[in-house]
């Protein structure tokens, strides 16, 4: 059934380093959701894995004494969801990730594995977008730290050299203290489905609730890569808290992002969706935040 040539056990995050050098063309593995489904269809067949399924010091969410909030790439989706860090800081990312498949792959399903498959459509990405997250990655000249927004090359293809696995996703404290946010994704069904388009938006409001100190918006499925609406958040940071401000939103971000045409989704309608969602995302961050939209 499943057409692999040899599977390696990694004992520590070093032993993988050493068999990732010793055999330059293994895939790494660890929940399996993904690498399996692709030896499956072929499109891995008779290749070497390395397992890191074991390594438990990449597992577990936890608060640094600067504050940073450091995700192990192998914490499950599960987890992250339920961990009370998540919960009390970070809620859009377990909102997000809650999205993924249906329970089975949420409990095997990584972090890790989800950002570095590359693929726009990654229910994580696009809050890992938002907050602006950097990627920790171990490799044989030890530890580099790459913003998520460079660490994806193109479809598919994320900054893993020689060598390489990514150990942790972090999340500093600048990038979550005083924020809200939501994430929507689109979808044909509720459940068990790859995202159509996917928004996270993330909000800092005034003490008084009526100005956008800042904004955050990532999208999935809006490019080949995750991207932030830059543009777009330049243009409303300082606004007003209201209903001309989200309006506002809804056209501004067709500036940011690139949809195609595809056997999902027409580009113009995904073009839609983007500025529908990005509009619903921030009505929802707001409220979260303590503000209110007067329609």
């Amino acid at each position: 059934m499943y057409d692999i040539k040899a599977l390696y056990e990694a004992d520590s995050v070093q032993h993988a380093v050493q068999l990732l050098l010793e055999h330059p063309e293994a895939v790494i593995i660890a929940g399996g959701s993904d690498v399996l489904i692709k030896i499956r269809e072929g499109k891995l067949a008779g290749r070497e894995l390395i397992s890191i399924y074991g390594l438990d010091e990449l597992r577990g969410i936890r608060k640094e004494e600067d504050g940073t909030i450091r995700i192990g790439s192998l914490t499950s989706f599960r987890h992250i969801t339920a961990d009370p860090i998540i919960r009390k800081h970070l809620s859009v990312l377990g909102e997000a990730v809650d999205m993924v498949g249906g329970p089975q792959i949420r409990s095997i399903g990584t972090i890790g594995g989800n950002t570095c498959n590359g693929v726009t459509s990654a229910d994580s990405a696009s809050t890992l977008f938002s907050l602006d997250a950097v990627i920790e990655i171990t490799g044989p000249d030890g530890i580099r730290l790459v913003p998520i927004e460079q660490f994806y090359l193109g479809p598919g293809k994320v900054d893993l050299r020689a060598g390489e696995l990514q150990t942790s996703i972090l999340i500093a404290k600048d990038s979550y203290i005083g924020y809200k946010g939501h994430y929507i994704k689109y979808g044909m069904r509720n459940a068990m489905e790859i995202a159509t388009t996917g928004c996270s938006v993330n909000v800092k409001l005034s003490r008084d609730k009526k100005t956008v100190r800042d904004i955050r918006i990532g999208y999935g499925v809006a490019g080949p890569v995750p991207l932030r609406a830059r543009h777009t958040e330049d243009v409303i940071r300082g606004c007003a808290v209201s209903a001309e401000t989200r309006s506002r939103i809804g056209e501004e971000v067709r500036e940011d992002v690139h949809p195609r045409d595809s056997w999902r989704a027409a580009k113009d309608f995904r073009e839609h969706l983007c500025s529908t969602m990005a509009m619903r995302a921030f009505t929802e961050a707001v409220r979260k935040s303590g503000g209110e939209i007067d329609d």
